[in-house]
């Protein structure tokens, strides 16, 4: 059997509770092949010196069956691959957010020091039959640097953010080599078949590729193969959690707290994708239009910290602070608060509880990937009575969970009318929807995802088609 070798930005410690939906994502087919899971270690090296820091040694260590290995990274090669280009261009520019962009030449650089870095180091631990899963944006150009030092493993990407309309893409200096290094994989996965289209149409659009059949692609004299894996939830770990001590307080503590009031959930990273402030303006408008729900509905939004080390989170959190104290004074009661906001974390065992004890979440970004959020909340509640989801479109997840409101969250006043009809659906059609949408987060969860991927990048070399 193969040996699977999954290279990230970061890495966890897949045994861990709290390692993540990648890691529980991943520990089954790690933990049978012997796996690598290989990444940045999140620390920086004492020393400033590039060379220095490229000969130091990597942190190897064993887990069960699976070894992490990690190295350090300077500041300098922190601050321009990760906070600049990654966080700084790649993340705004595919979440639509050209204005929020900062397009600097050293950042580039730094970006692509880096991804050779990390194929130097990685090619000290490969095998020849290992099968290597690289993961996100951070290192869209891994493969044509490990290719370039003469790597013949079977090597496939997955993209967890979305993938940008060409000219979009197209905005980023760099586009044409990004776009270009793809295809040193033999496998790419994207999260929604409107990510394989984008990215389709760009390739088609700038570089003259040819459609081989509905999966591949033909240009830079190499084929790729492509498809939407959309990913999932571990939905029987998530149910334990919701059954567990710590589950069952929550939702008997908010079952409690709230036994007058209906509560809507918007469980978030602060982070501008999400449309925070534009839910907060439709639930204002939710009050105003349909007042039958003061003194009735509220809203914890928790907003975790997110990458605060970046101005535009600042600008964030102080317009969530002032739309929240805003809606709070014209609305509030001596008895009664509109929204309850938090900008600190939850801990994820007590998650379950709070989403069942929800009558309606609002899942509501402005561009996002996929959201688990949503599907967390689906496995969370009771089939009897289950809250409402609230979604938008422009979420990787609105593709799978039809049965879910959507919305389009530019449009406050038609999220508000899509609250207000989830506050008063009828039991009978709350029920026929969350059964849909339940069998579906079920029959494509997280295990499904790694399996269907790792299984077309396995059959790569027999699915290329001829190129003669």
């Amino acid at each position: 059997m193969n040996r699977l070798v999954v290279v990230s930005n970061r890495t966890a410690d897949p045994r861990k509770p709290a390692a993540g939906g990648l890691a529980v994502a991943l520990r089954e087919s790690l933990e049978r092949t012997g796996g690598v899971w290989f990444g940045w270690s999140g620390k920086l090296g004492e020393t400033v010196d590039r060379e220095a820091a490229e000969q130091s040694d990597m942190r190897v260590r064993t887990t069960g069956n699976v070894t992490l290995a990690t190295f350090d990274l300077t500041r300098e090669d922190h601050d321009t691959y990760y906070l600049g280009y990654s966080n700084g261009v790649l993340w705004p520019v595919c979440h639509y957010r050209l204005d929020l962009a900062k397009f600097d030449t050293r950042f580039a650089k730094g970006y692509r020091r880096v991804n050779q870095l990390f194929a130097r180091k990685l090619l000290t631990l490969l095998k020849p039959d290992d099968i290597i899963w690289v993961h996100d944006y951070h290192l869209i150009p891994l493969a044509a640097e490990l290719r370039a030092a003469g790597c013949k493993n079977r090597i496939g990407f997955f993209l967890h953010i979305p993938m940008p309309p060409p000219l979009i893409m197209a905005a980023i200096p760099e586009h044409e080599w990004l776009m270009r290094s793809l295809f040193a994989y033999d496998l790419v996965g994207f999260q929604a078949q409107s990510d394989v289209t984008h990215f389709s149409h760009y390739v088609e659009a700038e570089a003259g590729a040819v459609r081989w059949g509905p999966n591949h692609l033909r240009a830079f004299d190499r084929t790729l193969q492509v498809g939407a894996y959309p990913i999932g939830i571990d939905v029987e770990e998530f149910v334990s959690l919701a059954e567990a001590q710590d589950g069952r307080d929550m939702f008997a503590r908010m079952r409690g707290e709230y036994s007058r009031r209906r509560l809507l959930l918007g469980v978030d990273r602060l982070d501008y994708s999400k449309g925070l402030p534009q839910r907060i303006h439709a639930f204002r408008q939710l009050l105003e239009r349909h007042p039958e729900n003061r003194d009735s509905a509220t809203l914890i939004q928790i907003a975790s910290p997110s990458r605060e080390d970046v101005g535009a989170y600042d600008d964030l959190r102080r317009e969530m602070d002032s739309l929240c104290g805003a809606i709070n004074g014209d609305f509030g009661e001596l008895d009664w608060m509109p929204v309850r906001y938090i900008h600190r974390n939850v801990a994820r065992k007590r998650l379950p509880g709070l989403y069942r004890a929800g009558r309606v979440a609002l899942v509501t970004p402005l561009r996002d990937g996929m959201n688990l959020v949503a599907k967390e909340f689906i496995a969370a509640q009771d089939p009897a009575d289950p809250g409402m989801l609230v979604l938008s479109r422009f979420a990787g997840a609105a593709e799978q969970l039809k049965e879910a409101l959507l919305v389009n969250p530019y449009d406050t006043q038609g999220t508000a009318e899509a609250i207000h009809r989830a506050l008063t659906m009828p039991l009978t059609e709350r029920i026929s929807r969350h059964s849909a949408l339940l069998n579906r987060v079920r029959k494509q969860d997280v295990h499904w995802w790694s399996e269907t991927f790792l299984k077309a990048l396995a059959g790569t070399e027999a699915a290329l088609p001829k190129t003669s």
